[in-house]
């Protein structure tokens, strides 16, 4: 071999060396980009192996979340929901028992003897029927629970956070020293907004762990009278609490709380009894509008953002206890970041709402969201929702990443929470924050079906234990306290099984 010819093979052969080396490390770069099929699961690889049936319902788990389907007559469907969700009412029980004398100073039975006594004369024998067949289907399976302590459950938010203080002030002459009203960050956008004209949704839960720890159900309902409704809940529930629902009429919304609300009626109807009415009947804006005034006891005051995906039409509904506010659109969005935007709501039922201040998680997230939704304005779709709730921007102190009280996707077991902006808060990092996410587009809302995550909206992990071992003043929630582990996001569509 001449030495011209020795030459060029070498040089062959080291530039096929630095071709390969270029893509190996080329393919390592793309393997930690973000891919939109990347950590994507769906609902149709469940095996019958890993359901379980009673009657006309059924179960399975993923990613995380529980997926359950019920369906018929009130008592029926109630019945298997509590059979096929007893484990998880078990500990729910032990953890009501113990940690609402924690959080108010009373035992659950108090709770549980008020419940029964202002909420059932304002509620049809429907929706009383489901909840007593879901405490017959639990003792069924082995857990020993009334109907009555499954009432109080589905309204424990608006006993332990709207009720409960009014009655404290009313009896002791004082009041909590922390009401969290504030939950949730969420967007709906149509029309010229959008990528293709549809609706989206997005939402994500914020709670105290303790609670929200609990809100990884996914339920299909199929009642014999109204209509399908498939939407996010926990185990027990008539209706959702995180409020992330789509029904066969083509309805599809969400919400998030109000903050600083500190009104209350006792003795009218309850909001998860309205709210389930309104999935259920509703066929339109108007009806479901109704259907929430009627006998409004201002409990869990929320602003609705709900689509309907047979206009291409959205609507935020604030509503109050004595004031709300109704608007549509048809191009455009709205955003709901825990403080009203009526000022009837926010200065004459609200205190200290947090509406502007940028400290504070509602002012932040007011501005971050608007300006992610004009930004992406003409382009929001199901991956640009999955940025907006993974968001950690901090407009406060101008950070990119910092993950806190203040973001999209919130962190208060993060936050130092030095900056103090409202008595009695902020509690220096609290186990509280952002707990699962949710999408929807008109296109999936035709088939009933969206997409979750669970855990947190970035796939931030959260460990129990290396959490109480950092802060010891929170170790009175050892034991009740779970693991979050990093799931993907999944698809849940109803008629695949």
């Amino acid at each position: 071999m001449n030495k011209r010819l020795l030459t060029t093979l070498v040089m062959f052969l080291m530039a096929l060396v630095f071709t390969l080396m270029a893509l190996v490390f080329t393919g390592c770069e793309l393997d930690q980009r973000y891919n939109p099929s990347e950590n994507m699961t769906d609902s149709s690889g469940v095996s019958e192996a890993d359901i379980t049936r009673f009657e006309k319902g059924y179960r399975f788990d993923k990613n995380g979340w529980i997926y359950i389907h019920i369906e018929g007559e009130p008592f029926e469907r109630g019945r298997q929901h509590g059979y096929l969700v007893a484990k998880e009412l078990k500990d729910i029980n032990r953890s009501l028992e113990y940690l609402t004398m924690q959080d108010t100073g009373m035992e659950w039975s108090y709770f549980v003897q008020s419940a029964e006594a202002m909420f059932v004369p304002m509620m049809d024998a429907e929706m009383l029927d489901e909840i007593k067949g879901i405490a017959a289907g639990a003792q069924e399976a082995g857990t020993d629970i009334t109907w009555q302590a499954i009432l109080a459950w589905n309204g424990y938010e608006e006993m332990t956070d709207y009720w409960w203080p009014n009655e404290q002030q009313r009896v002791y002459g004082t009041l909590p020293t922390q009401i969290d009203h504030d939950h949730c960050s969420a967007f709906i956008a149509v029309g010229d907004a959008t990528s293709d004209g549809k609706p989206v949704i997005a939402h994500n839960s914020w709670n105290n762990f303790e609670w929200g720890q609990f809100a990884n159900e996914v339920i299909d309902i199929v009642p014999t009278n109204g209509h399908r409704i498939v939407m996010q809940t926990q185990p027990a529930y008539i209706h959702s609490a995180a409020d992330f629902f789509v029904t066969d009429a083509g309805l599809a919304g969400t919400e998030t709380t109000i903050g600083g609300f500190d009104v209350y009626a006792a003795g009218e109807a309850p909001e998860f009894y309205r709210i389930r009415m309104a999935m259920q009947y509703a066929n339109d804006f108007d009806s479901f509008v109704n259907y929430m005034r009627a006998n409004n006891n201002g409990g869990y005051a929320n602003t609705w953002l709900i689509a309907d995906t047979s206009t291409n039409e959205i609507m935020q509904f604030e509503q109050g206890l004595k004031f709300d506010n109704v608007q549509k659109k048809t191009d455009g969005f709205f955003v709901g970041f825990n403080a009203p935007q009526d000022p009837r709501i926010r200065n004459l039922e609200t205190t200290n709402s947090g509406y502007m201040d940028l400290r504070r998680h509602q002012g932040a997230r007011q501005v971050r969201l608007t300006e992610l939704m004009e930004k992406h304005y003409g382009n929001i779709d199901v991956e640009i929702g999955k940025e907006v709730l993974a968001d950690h921007y901090d407009v406060y102190l101008d950070r990119s990443d910092n993950p806190s009280s203040r973001t999209i996707d919130g962190h208060y077991e993060l936050d130092s929470r030095e900056y103090m902006s409202q008595p009695g808060r902020p509690i220096p990092f609290q186990p509280r924050g952002t707990v699962d996410g949710k999408i929807i587009n008109g296109t999936m809302a035709a088939d009933l079906s969206f997409i979750a995550r669970w855990g947190n909206s970035s796939g931030m992990p959260f460990d129990a234990s290396d959490f109480l071992d950092e802060h010891i003043q929170y170790r009175y929630l050892d034991g009740y306290l779970k693991d979050r582990p990093k799931q993907p996001w999944t698809l849940f569509s109803p008629d695949e099984l």
